[in-house]
Parts: C-alpha cells; structure tokens; sequence
C-alpha cells in the first residue's frame, strides 16, 4: 500500500479515536441537567478518564514492546466508542463512571500501538507524522460538536449513535492492517541502536511543561477571552476554537519544517517564539489577543509530532513504551495541574493564575538546549539483505580459494 495512502487512514481512524478523549467534557453538561450530577461527580469523571487514558498508555506501550498488536487499533477504537455510547444511557453514576472508564483504557491502547505503525508505514518521514498527528487535533475539536448534536437531538438516551466513529475508524485500520502482513519491497526491518535514557527523560519534561501550558489554557482561555472582551460569549468560543485550530496547522507545519531542519532546533525555536505568544494572550487588551492565542497553539503543536519521533530514536529498543509516555503520562500532569491554576485564579485574578504559563515553553526551551538530535533509524531494504547474503557469500568462497 502507498505511503500516503497509509497515513490518510490512519490519520482519519486517529481522529475517530479522539473523538472520544474530547467527548467526555462534552458531555458534562448534559450528565448534570439529565441526570442531575453535581459538578464535583462530573468533575471526577473527568479526571478519571483523563488519568485512566494517560496512565494506562505507557503500560499498553510494555505490551507492544515485547509483542506487535496491531489487531489492537481495531479493538481499541471499538472499545472507545462503546465505552461513550453506554456513557448516556443509565443514570447511575457508578455505571457512568465505568462506562467512560472503558473508554478511557480502549483511547490508552489505541495510542501507543498506532504511533509505532504510524511511524513503520510512513518510513521515518516527519510530514507523514505530522499529518498522523493532525487526526488527532482535528478529532479532539469535532468532540464538542458531534455531541451537541446528538443530545440536541434527542438526549442522552441517543448516546448509541455516538458510536459511528468508532465503527467508521475501525474499519479504516483494516486496510493497513493487511498490508503490514505482507513483506514490504522497501523496508523489512528498522536498524535500531542503543537507548539514550538521560535525553528522553529530558525530552518528557519538556513536554510536560508544555501539557502544563496548552492544558492550562484550553480550560481557562474561553472564559479569560470574554474577561477581555466585555462579558462576549462569542468571544469564548472563538478564543477555543482558534486554539484548537492553530494546532491543526501546527502538527502539519511541525513535520515540513523538520524535512528540512533537526527537529530539535524546529522545536527550539517554536518553543522560543511560544514564549511571546503567551504573554501576548496574558497581556495585549483588545482583538489583537486572538493573534497570540493562534500563534500559541501553532507554536505548541509544531513540535507535538517531533516529539513523538524523537522519543522513538532516543528509546529505539521500546518504541511502544516512549510514545506511550510522550502521548500519555506527561498529558496527566497538565490535567492534574489545571486545579491549582484554578486555585489562584479564586484567589487573585484569572489574568494573575495564567501568567506562570509563560514559563512553561520557556523551560521546555530551556530542556531542548540539551537535547542532541537523536540518529534516525535507517529502513533496511530487502534488497539491501539480499546484496549482502551475495556479497557474504562471494567473500567466502574468495577466501576458500585464496586465504590470505
């Protein structure tokens, strides 16, 4: 199958997949008015899901180092679907809870699993990463929409048909499924080389400050743009929407940008001119701050793909285990630090709770000085092997014939 054919699916079936992740906080709204929950219980469902996801993923990771499983993106994606289809239908919070907590494990396993094959059929290249990424944004923004309508519609007792993504994404992987089963003319294995722990651990950080920074504002930046914009609900919507979008363009532009240069110095400099941005948003009044909130989602998602890779070649021995971490844990601890930015904001201002972002590119920034970049692992041809057994061969009966 084509390369590009490849990643268009898997992008699509990505974007099925996150559907799901951005479902659940969508759904909150309607969980308190039909069933009368109360905003701490919607509050734990939230986080519960959000930990489950990003907890579970580095253990899927494990499993997918010692034993390929790419049966496991079908299964997933079916498991996420379901677990939100059932979501809506009981009024218990006990079985809701469970019911999102299923969708939370099938989106953890989906992950790690995809970015391996994602990263085998577009063979090492940056801007096929970036447009594996891009599904995913573009799934987390349709979330809030896809559900709004089906609860307009009829309801939670609907949620079922909140099921088609996950049928359409599943069947999206089959195709690609099949072709990893058959030997590929161009690539039979990837050389891989020694882990390098220290920069890995390193990179993690770097995007850990960044979930900080990007979690941080898409809980908060609705209500602060309206803050800012005279009371406008418009206005919070717009400052959303423009965040998720930026990122779209980001992931994308991510993966060009490093075709040409290292993806540590394309990260650097993103991570640098983020910097800016975010004060931009914290400080200038006025429209101008829709400017800076794009110019801040482009600049945190230009790197989110390259991360990914880079913690492939810095743990080319676990693979499974580096995306699982770079798509998963380090995304908790900007769930988990969205409540004390919350605290100050009670305390002080919104504005005040919002200015310790600024710091977290720059010390991602500041991380990503250290980082070397990693060598690449090289697809080994068939061809290639087929050379060598000749050239071995040739060699041997040389030196029976003529030992020196």
């Amino acid at each position: 199958m084509a390369k590009n054919r490849s990643i268009i699916l898997l992008s699509t079936s990505h974007a099925c997949v996150d559907i799901y992740q951005g479902a659940v906080a969508a759904l909150v709204p309607f969980f308190v008015a039909e069933h009368a929950y109360s905003y701490a219980a919607v509050s734990g469902i939230v986080l519960a899901a959000s930990l489950l996801s990003s907890v579970a993923q580095p253990v899927f990771g494990l499993l997918t180092d010692r034993w390929a499983m790419p049966w496991l993106l079908p299964v997933s994606t079916i498991l996420a679907g379901l677990g939100i289809a059932l979501s809506g239908l009981s009024g218990s919070y006990a079985l809701t809870l469970a019911f999102v907590a299923v969708s939370g494990v099938g989106v953890a396993a989906y992950h790690p699993e995809s970015a391996r094959v994602a990263r085998l059929v577009s063979r090492g290249s940056h801007s096929a990463m970036g447009w594996f990424a891009l599904g995913g944004n573009l799934g987390f923004a349709a979330a809030p929409l896809m559900v709004t309508a089906v609860a307009v519609l009829g309801g939670l007792r609907l949620s079922p048909l909140l099921m088609a993504p996950a049928l359409a994404g599943s069947v999206l992987c089959l195709p690609v499924l099949r072709a990893l089963r058959k030997p590929a003319p161009t690539a039979s294995g990837i050389a891989v080389g020694s882990d390098d722990k220290a920069s890995f651990v390193k990179l993690s950080l770097a995007v850990a400050f960044r979930s900080i920074a990007f979690v941080g504002l898409s809980t908060f930046i609705a209500l602060y743009a309206q803050q800012r914009q005279d009371g406008s609900a418009g206005a919070g919507t717009a400052a959303l929407f423009v965040l998720y979008l930026g990122g779209a363009v980001g992931s994308v532009l991510g993966g060009r940008l490093a075709d040409r240069w290292d993806r540590v110095i394309v990260a650097r400099w993103s991570y640098l001119l983020t910097i800016a941005a975010i004060a931009g948003i914290v400080f200038v009044p006025g429209p101008a701050m829709f400017l800076f909130v794009a110019a801040t989602s482009v600049g945190m998602y230009v790197p989110f793909s390259l991360q990914v890779t880079l913690g492939q070649d810095y743990l080319p021995t676990r693979p499974g285990t580096a995306s699982g971490i770079t798509l998963g844990l380090t995304v908790s601890i900007g769930g988990l630090a969205s409540p004390l930015i919350g605290g100050i904001a009670d305390a002080t201002s919104l504005q005040t709770a919002l200015i310790p972002l600024i710091s977290m590119p720059a010390l991602s920034w500041l991380l990503f000085r250290t980082l070397p970049e990693p060598v690449t692992p090289t697809p080994i041809s068939a061809e290639s092997t087929v050379d060598l057994r000749r050239n071995t061969h040739s060699d041997a009966r040389s030196f029976v014939k003529d030992p020196v």
